[in-house]
């Protein structure tokens, strides 16, 4: 049970997590705070926060449980405003996407406090939901149901703490597992990163098109269904490239060398190879996905 709840950045992800605890009666006080009076007394009318302040140092006061949801480059000024502040015993854990960045951001927060080493109430993790709208207006109580939530604690993370987060998540109805950040960082680049980055790219190429703008007013299902993701929040996209640059950079070095390679089978017209590629891929999709 959470006393009172924190939320940095009340949107999608911090929202929803929000109203599912709310609806589990987990969570006796949720707390926002933005730089947007605007935006947090929507989420008051809501009903998914009870109360707001502007100011970080006061938002702390008395929190238990503290969600980072706020964009990747927001995370640092976030935690270096709070850290002097924050109860002792009081558990944070953010929403990023890209847990190598969020943990050495952690370790210079916390540097003076753990003598150069991360809180033991530190929490990596990342919540693998979400959909293409990223406002509190969003904003869901099933949003987590069946959904992946990933913690990457390091050596310095106390049980506890990892316990207390899971916990959370799965009241929130969420799957919690438990990785390596490195490994996490790579296998999201290519499973996530990678799929939004080539949304974005594409929409951006058509947008170029002799034709302009009509070329979308013969968009099939297809084409809908994939750049769905391109109306994803772009400062958030942007902190994830800039801050998983060398995985995402990976991954695209490996899609580039596999869509060469499918444009010279399209060259040469190999009906064979082409045949064989799109069956491999059909069928890797169907038996993981």
């Amino acid at each position: 049970m959470i006393k009172q709840l924190t939320i940095f950045g009340v949107g999608l992800i911090g929202g929803s997590l929000a109203l599912a605890l709310r609806k589990a009666g987990y969570c006796e006080r949720v707390v926002g705070c933005s730089r947007n009076a605007e935006h947090l007394q929507r989420a008051v009318d809501l009903g998914v926060i009870d109360s707001y302040t502007l100011d970080p140092k006061e938002a702390v006061q008395g929190a238990d449980m503290i969600l980072l949801a706020v964009p990747m480059r927001a995370i640092k000024p976030v935690l270096e405003s709070i850290v002097d502040h924050i109860k002792p015993d009081a558990i944070i854990t953010d929403a990023g996407s890209a847990k190598g960045s969020v943990i050495n951001t952690a370790k210079e927060a916390f540097s003076d406090t753990f003598n150069g080493n991360i809180s033991p109430n530190f929490v990596a993790g990342h919540p693998i939901a979400g959909r293409e709208k990223s406002s509190v207006d969003a904003a869901i109580d099933d949003l987590y149901i069946d959904h992946k939530v990933v913690l990457t604690p390091t050596a310095e993370t106390s049980s506890e703490a990892v316990l207390q987060v899971k916990e959370m998540w799965q009241t929130a109805g969420a799957i919690v597992e438990i990785l390596d950040y490195k490994q996490h960082d790579d296998v999201l680049a290519a499973t996530s990163h990678l799929p939004h980055v080539l949304a974005y790219s594409l929409v951006n190429t058509l947008s170029k098109s002799q034709y302009g703008d009509a070329v979308f007013d013969y968009a099939a299902g297809g084409f809908k269904s994939f750049s769905r993701i391109a109306s994803s929040d772009p400062v958030m996209w942007r902190d994830i490239c800039l801050e998983n640059k060398e995985a995402i950079l990976s991954a695209l070095n490996d899609f580039q060398q596999d869509l060469s390679d499918l444009s010279d089978l399209i060259k040469a017209e190999d009906e064979d190879a082409l045949t064989e590629l799109f069956a491999h891929s059909k069928a890797t999709r169907d038996r993981n996905i």
